[in-house]
C-alpha cells in the first residue's frame, strides 16, 4: 500500500549510505607491523630447512585475530549518525506521501515526529540504514494502533441478550455489514435478532428485512418515521422472552454534522443501554471517515471499528488514522459483497499489507 513511501526511504537510504561518514577518533599508538614466522626444522633427506606443517594452522589463527581487530575498527568508520539536517531534507516529501495514502494529518504529523526522535543523532551502519528506518516506521504504526479484542468470546461470556449499536452514515455499507455479522454468529451457534432502527431512510427497513429472510433471522421493525429507540427496545425484550443471545440494532445513516440526528442517535444508545458501539466506515473515504468516527466517538463512545470495502483500499491510511483519533480497535474488514466477507482485522496482517 505504501509502494512510494517504501521508495522513498529506499532513495533516501541511499543518499545517506554516499554521504562521508565522520572518522573515528582514536588516539595513534606507534606499533611496529608483527611479522608472522613460520617455524621451520631441518629435513636430513633433502639437506634444507622446511616448515613445520602441523603448525602451520597456530600461526594462521593468530593471524585471523589481527585481522578480527582489523574489521571491528573498519566497522566503526563506516556507520553514518543521521542529522537533523538530513531528515529535513526528506522530512516534507514523508508527509505528502503518507497524506496521499488518506493518513490523517494529525497522525501523519505524529508518525514522523516519532521517526524523527527514532532515528536522528543515531549511529548506523551504512548498509542498515534502509531497513533500520523501515523497521523504525514499522514500530511506530505498531504502537499506533490498537491490538482488537475477540467480538464473539465477548458475547459468548456475558449475559444475555448481548446487545451490539451500529452507527455510521449513509452509504457506508452499514446495514449490510450488520447482516455479515449476523451470518457470522450464526456460523458460531448464537442467535440473534435484528432491530430496523433505520426509520428515516426511504426503503431501509426493507432492505433489512430482506437480509433477515436470506438468514432466515427475525426482524423486529415499525413503521417508518417511528421512533428507532423504541424499535430497538422492542427488539431487546423480544430477544429476552424467545431467549436470542444477541440483538444488532441498525441506525439512520446519519450525516455526523447534523446535531438534532447526533442527538437521536445518543437517545438510543441511552434507551437500549447497548454492549457494544460499533462504528461501520468506508476505508476508501480516507479524511471523512475519520472525522466522522471522531464524532460518533465523541456523541456515543464507540467500542470498535468496523471498515467497509476494505478489499478496493490500496492505501491503508485510514484504518491508521481512525484507530489513531478514537482510540478505538479496528474489529472487522468488510472484504466484497457476499455474507462470508467479513474477516476480522489482524494488526500483524494489516502492517504486512503495508509493505513494512
Amino acid at each position: 500500500m505504501f509502494n512510494l513511501l517504501k521508495s522513498k526511504i529506499s532513495n533516501w537510504a541511499k543518499s545517506l549510505s554516499k554521504k562521508e561518514s565522520k572518522p573515528v577518533k582514536t588516539k595513534k599508538i606507534k606499533k611496529k607491523s608483527k611479522e608472522i614466522k613460520i617455524p621451520k626444522k631441518f629435513n636430513p633427506g633433502t639437506q634444507k630447512y622446511e616448515p613445520e606443517l602441523e603448525k602451520i594452522p597456530e600461526v594462521v589463527k593468530e593471524s585471523k585475530k589481527e585481522k578480527s581487530f582489523f574489521q571491528k575498527i573498519t566497522s566503526k568508520i563506516s556507520n553514518i549518525k543521521i542529522s537533523k539536517e538530513d531528515f529535513k531534507e526528506y522530512e516534507e516529501d514523508l508527509e505528502l506521501i503518507l497524506l496521499e495514502n488518506n493518513v490523517a494529518l494529525e497522525v501523519t504529523e505524529k508518525i514522523i515526529q516519532n521517526l524523527e526522535e527514532k532515528i536522528i543523532g543515531k549511529e548506523i551502519p551504512k548498509k542498515e540504514i534502509e531497513s533500520y528506518i523501515k523497521e523504525s516506521l514499522k514500530e511506530i504504526i505498531e504502537e499506533i494502533i490498537i491490538d482488537p479484542f475477540d467480538v464473539i468470546k465477548e458475547i459468548k461470556k456475558s449475559e444475555k441478550p448481548y446487545v451490539i449499536l451500529f452507527c455510521g452514515i449513509n452509504g457506508s455499507g452499514k446495514t449490510t455489514t450488520i447482516a455479515k455479522f449476523a451470518d457470522k454468529l450464526k456460523k458460531e451457534n448464537l442467535t440473534c435478532v435484528l432491530a430496523a432502527g433505520d426509520t428515516f431512510r426511504a426503503a431501509a427497513i426493507d432492505q433489512i428485512k430482506k437480509h433477515g429472510e436470506n438468514l432466515s433471522i427475525p426482524v423486529i421493525a415499525q413503521n417508518y418515521e417511528t421512533d428507532p429507540a423504541s424499535v430497538g427496545f422492542e427488539a431487546i425484550q423480544y430477544a429476552k422472552k424467545s431467549k436470542k443471545d444477541v440483538v444488532l440494532i441498525d441506525t439512520a445513516g446519519r450525516m455526523h454534522s447534523s446535531k438534532n440526528l447526533m442527538q437521536e442517535l445518543e437517545k438510543i444508545a441511552r434507551v437500549c443501554k447497548p454492549n457494544l458501539k460499533l462504528f461501520v466506515g468506508e476505508s476508501i473515504t480516507g479524511n471523512d471517515a475519520t472525522e466522522q468516527a471522531r464524532t460518533f466517538n465523541f456523541a456515543i463512545q464507540l467500542n470498535g471499528i468496523i471498515l467497509s470495502k476494505a478489499d478496493i483500499d490500496e492505501k491503508g491510511g485510514t484504518a491508521l488514522s481512525i484507530g489513531y483519533v478514537t482510540k478505538k480497535p479496528i474489529l472487522f474488514l468488510g472484504t466484497g459483497q457476499e455474507y462470508s466477507d467479513l474477516e476480522k482485522f489482524d494488526k500483524k496482517k494489516f502492517i504486512e499489507s503495508l509493505g513494512l
